[in-house]
């Protein structure tokens, strides 16, 4: 592998809300944010679809929805759920209905496949992402070794108690200075307004901030980091 250093910036839950559209957006037009991940399901994904056309250079992923949990009184709660992660038939049904939906909105394949909370890395979602990713030839999140997924821009613990160092630009910068040769995947969520029911909320509009600072983008370039998205990402 080569000692150089790629960084994809993904934004999730692009279209769940108008406020985390505009974040995403921002922090792509001003910021490093150079790829995102489609929810089909919310009102939102046609704003999301529409932006992304216009700019091609921003690579549009799936982020499979199946539901959200909360961590509320020591217990974790559903904030809802599309489908039981115990019925293989309906996790199945459910996921090629949002493939489907991808299709028709965008008009093509996803580049890139994650989903809410991470929930594809639990069985059945696991298998079936494996094996939709393998037939559409594009990475799957945590499950695909040609790039490595870098989870620590984000502003809570598990538990969702408050860690705003993590995405404060020191706190990106330490990030950037640690990523390995190769290519890598940086998560973040950026959103604007608070429109959502959400355990990570406040956060986001910190997290605009930090992505469009030019300390940020001066850092990447003075460590020689190059920016990609999953369109034309190195892989090799």
């Amino acid at each position: 592998m080569s000692a150089k250093r790629y960084l994809i910036v993904n934004a999730d839950d692009f279209g769940q809300s108008p406020g985390v559209n505009q974040g995403i957006m921002r922090a792509h037009q001003y910021g490093i944010v150079t790829s995102a991940s489609l929810m089909v399901r919310w009102p939102g994904a046609v704003e999301a679809v529409q932006f992304s056309q216009a700019h091609p250079e921003l690579s549009l992923g799936i982020h499979l929805d199946l539901g959200e949990w909360v961590y509320r009184d020591e217990t974790w709660v559903a904030l809802y759920e599309v489908a039981s992660m115990d019925d293989h038939a309906a996790v199945a049904e459910e996921v090629a209905r949002q493939f489907e939906a991808f299709q028709r909105l965008v008009g093509k394949a996803p580049t890139h496949i994650d989903s809410h909370q991470h929930v594809h890395l639990r069985e059945p979602l696991r298998s079936i992402g494996i094996e939709v990713a393998g037939k559409l030839a594009v990475p799957l999140r945590l499950c695909s070794p040609e790039i490595h997924y870098c989870g620590d821009f984000y502003g809570q613990t598990a538990e969702g108690s408050p860690l705003p160092d993590a995405i404060s630009v020191d706190g990106l910068i330490k990030i950037l200075g640690a990523l390995p040769p190769g290519t890598t995947e940086l998560g973040c969520h950026p959103g604007e307004g608070n429109d959502l029911d959400t355990m990570y909320s406040s956060e986001r509009a910190e997290e605009v901030k930090v992505l469009c600072d030019p300390q940020v983008r001066a850092t990447i370039v003075a460590m020689g980091i190059e920016l990609r998205s999953f369109s034309n990402a190195a892989l090799t």
